[in-house]
């Protein structure tokens, strides 16, 4: 018997949420937006503003991240302002920003 005990049960269900996670991270346009949010909370209007992704694919893509609870949201008067909520995917945006982003210029 080996010393490693292998928890099968554990590890499937750790397995199904980093694939769950790498779907929901999948789509370029919601990358982009974690990576914003991933500076700080930002507004709607700040996220469509820098990013430029048109307003219905701009709530699409926030839907997205509201409903699989990688973003919370606050309400300041009729501005609705984003941050990353989940710790998990945080750790992956800073992963995959500091392999794919490019280096500013010294």
């Amino acid at each position: 018997m080996s010393e490693l005990s292998l928890d099968l049960p554990r590890l499937q269900a750790s397995a199904e949420r980093a694939a769950q996670l790498l779907r929901v991270l999948g789509n370029p346009d919601r990358l982009l937006l974690l990576c914003q949010l991933a500076g700080g909370e930002r507004s709607v209007g700040e996220l469509q503003a820098t990013l430029g992704i048109l307003q219905p694919t701009l709530s699409q893509q926030l839907a997205v991240l509201r409903r699989e609870a990688l973003v919370s949201t606050r309400r300041d008067g009729k501005q609705i302002h984003y941050q990353i909520s989940d710790p998990e995917a945080l750790a992956v945006i800073g992963t995959l920003y500091h392999l794919f982003c490019p280096k500013e210029d010294t």
